[in-house]
């Protein structure tokens, strides 16, 4: 077995055994036998991540185990191995984009509006609360809305009502893409992810910009990974333009909703955008 496989199965045992106390990088690194630097790079090379990320996942998902049961805040800190509710509440916000009451509440007294409708790239799921949008997917016949939209409010009540929110959202879809339209945005994210999105929100209809483009326009040149997934993680498909980001190679690359889809909706908007120069 690759001795370095070894050393980091190690360390996530022993993450994953002592998180409770929040072990430091170099008590980790001591015990796999390697300098801290050193074992901060091969670990971040095989997981994806930082020992320090991973270990914020598995606290927040033990967090969230506790919460389920109705710890108080304060109960799930101290037992998370937390010094404190606030250190809980940041953790929460960066990892899971909410904080841990509205983890808890589970979107109890919450109201999603949703409907569906036809557009010229196939079936939508539109979703709105009282503050805008929250939601739009491509969708096949055979999934299930209530599936999707309770994945972070488990507790929200889902009505199915299509209302002028939503008719603006298909109007949208059918639009002159030069005509600048306004729509309210209910949007969940961690603070980097909403710097990626607004800064999608400002790509012109019928240009593209790469991931590395997006990371150097929110101050982040080096982050293009990270902005790839926080690209990935929008879930409110076309009106957050995340087809219009592709690879530095120039290719087209993967969708959440299907590379073809991308393809056409890009092919779509660069048609109009030529046709408006002819004019």
């Amino acid at each position: 077995m690759n001795p370095d496989y070894d050393r980091i199965e190690k360390a996530i045992n022993y993450l994953r055994e002592n998180f409770k106390s929040q072990p430091r990088l170099d008590e980790v690194a001591a015990h796999v036998g390697l300098s801290s630097y050193h074992f901060q790079k091969m670990f971040t090379k095989w997981a994806g991540v930082s020992p320090k990320k991973f270990l914020q996942f598995i606290s927040v998902e033990y967090s969230k185990h506790l919460l389920k049961k109705n710890r108080t805040l304060f109960d799930v800190s101290h037992k998370t191995g937390l010094s404190g509710t606030g250190r809980l509440h940041d953790l929460f916000v960066n990892i899971e984009a909410m904080t841990p009451g509205e983890y808890k509440n589970g979107g109890a007294g919450l109201t999603i509006h949703y409907s569906f409708g036809e557009t010229p790239y196939g079936k939508v799921l539109i979703a709105s609360t009282e503050k805008g949008v929250c939601h739009t997917s491509f969708i096949e016949d055979d999934e299930l809305p209530e599936t999707i939209l309770t994945q972070h409010f488990p507790k929200a009540e889902l009505l199915r009502d299509r209302n002028e929110v939503h008719d603006k959202v298909l109007q949208l879809f059918q639009a002159n893409l030069q005509e600048k339209k306004s729509i309210q945005l209910h949007l969940k994210g961690t603070p980097f992810q909403l710097k990626v999105w607004k800064a999608l929100l400002e790509i012109p209809a019928g240009e593209v910009k790469t991931y590395g483009n997006l990371a150097e326009n929110i101050g982040h040149p080096k982050a293009y990974r990270a902005v790839g997934t926080a690209v990935g993680q929008n879930s409110i498909a076309f009106i957050i333009p995340c087809h219009r980001v592709i690879a530095s190679t120039g290719v087209i690359g993967n969708y959440r909703w299907g590379s073809d889809r991308k393809t056409a909706m890009f092919g779509r908007e660069a048609a109009q955008n030529k046709n408006a120069r002819l004019q």
